[in-house]
């Protein structure tokens, strides 16, 4: 059984415990909370047993195999650094870090530990949905581009109106519409089509300085793909790859709801499967093959991470197209 702690109180973290839950393979044993009181609030709202509530990193670190990480992003690096120094796996939210820099500084540490996975919890890219994307798209007579979409109001967007700063709305904590639902479809392309040879963003900013909406542009040698997301507003268009006459529409890039293949003359085929309740159950599930058996596994994991490291750079070259810095930028490392 893999013992786990986790970092965040919030509802994707009570996802993932869930998730890692109905695998069989986890065992929740500590939550990370600022506060206690904070910790156990969330505890009473798991049906787990015997889980201890701790405010430090060295407390949480201590008798566990992997860590969870689902706090602010502008944290997650120190968490993750500290974890990995202290011989713990990781699995972290989007986006692993703020930029390049810090990602590089994880391989280094990783490097210092190779018993160690980082693995970054892009949940959709585990989903058979998914991976039947890949599969039909190698069937299209000529692949040009993609349009993705990921718009969802966010519930902190009526916080930011009303004068606050929430976390995924400031650059204070690495937020914005790119580091936060544009992660989704940035994923996806990169996972689909590879890295991009250059890239263009294009925000709508907000009055601190942060994205809250925006159309990023991937370009490759034959085609491009552009992308539009963003946390003040809702899109109900669907995604769409483009063949020479077929297309494959997905109803969200994130979720994988459903998809849906249409032929040269418009016949349309639903091949998606029904997806589960828990859209995280297939990335837990993959991270435990690797911990438990990281020989067997070690072709998917390493994928996995250079994917993850592709992301974090075009994540990082779109940001810098629009001129968008965080504070994490300035540090020394």
């Amino acid at each position: 059984m893999i013992k786990f702690g986790v970092i965040g109180t919030n509802w994707i973290t009570k996802m993932f415990i869930e998730a890692a839950y109905k695998t069989g393979e986890y065992e929740l044993t500590k939550i990370y909370s600022r506060t206690e009181a904070r910790g156990e609030a969330f505890l009473n709202t798991l049906a787990v047993d015997d889980v201890d509530i701790v405010t430090t990193l060295s407390d949480l670190y201590t008798n566990i195999d992997v860590v969870y990480i689902a706090s602010p992003n502008a944290f997650h690096f120190e968490q993750s650094k500290v974890a990995i120094e202290s011989g713990v796996h990781v699995i972290v939210e989007k986006p692993t870090t703020s930029n390049p820099t810090e990602f590089s500084e994880i391989e280094r540490v990783l490097a210092q530990h190779p018993e160690v996975r980082y693995f970054e919890a892009a949940r959709h890219i585990h989903q058979p949905n998914f991976k039947l994307i890949q599969q039909t798209m190698g069937e299209l007579t000529q692949l040009q581009g993609a349009t993705l979409v990921y718009q969802k109001y966010s519930s902190r967007y009526d916080a930011y109106l009303a004068g606050e700063e929430p976390n995924v709305l400031t650059r204070t904590y690495s937020g914005g519409a790119l580091y936060d639902l544009g992660v989704y479809p940035i994923y996806a392309a990169i996972a689909l089509f590879g890295a991009p040879r250059a890239v263009q963003y294009l925000p709508t900013l907000l009055t601190n300085g942060a994205d809250g909406k925006g159309t990023a542009n991937l370009f490759y040698d034959d085609f491009n793909v552009t992308v539009l997301f963003g946390k003040s507003a809702n899109s109900y268009l669907p995604s769409e790859i483009y063949g020479l006459k077929e297309t494959l529409s997905i109803s969200n890039i994130a979720e994988l709801e459903t998809v849906t293949y249409y032929d040269g003359d418009g016949q349309q085929d639903n091949i998606g499967q029904v997806i589960d309740d828990n859209p995280m159950i297939h990335e837990a599930q993959d991270f435990a093959d690797v911990i438990n058996d990281p020989v067997g596994n070690h072709v998917r994991y390493s994928q996995w991470f250079q994917l993850a490291k592709q992301v974090n750079q075009t994540l990082f070259d779109l940001r810098s197209s629009a001129n968008i810095v965080f504070p994490a930028d300035q540090k020394e490392y």
